[in-house]
């Protein structure tokens, strides 16, 4: 996980799909919270962790579905954008409780809208733009 912690500069798409393969090696299970704005990366990012895994199908930001779930060798893998979350509590109706109880690693772009209800996150990445890149900021909370 400390290899995750700290500062990482993604000048491309590719170097953002291998910091992602690096969150497929890590212990399950994990609740990774995604911050940035649009476009920053944060799908990209969880298209490397898939694709690590041997996924071979689209990896799409669930901004309309707000989940999408893949199942790779009895392992799940849920994909959440709260971006359009209009209130917390929509995560009931979305199966959260049944969701936390099966996957092995979730992803949560736009944490802060479901604050109060999600899991605490076991590592933290912070996405800012700078120029062409972007810098991402990992963090692990302390026990």
């Amino acid at each position: 996980m400390s290899a995750l912690a700290g500062d990482h500069w993604l000048a491309n798409e590719a170097a953002t799909l291998t910091l992602g393969a690096q969150l497929a090696t890590l212990p399950c299970p994990q609740v990774v919270y995604l911050h940035g704005d649009l476009g920053a990366g944060k799908t990209t990012l969880v298209r490397g962790a898939l694709r690590a895994l041997g996924y071979e199908g689209a990896v799409r930001s669930p901004t309309y579905t707000l989940l999408e779930r893949y199942e790779l060798d009895g392992q799940v893998i849920v994909h959440f954008d709260l971006y359009r979350l209009a209130d917390p509590e929509e995560l009931h109706a979305l199966g959260l409780r049944e969701l936390l109880e099966e996957a092995a690693m979730l992803f949560f772009e736009w944490p802060e809208r479901g604050e109060g209800l999600l899991p605490p996150a076991t590592l933290t990445l912070r996405f800012d733009l700078e120029g062409d890149g972007r810098r991402v900021h990992g963090t692990v909370p302390q026990p």
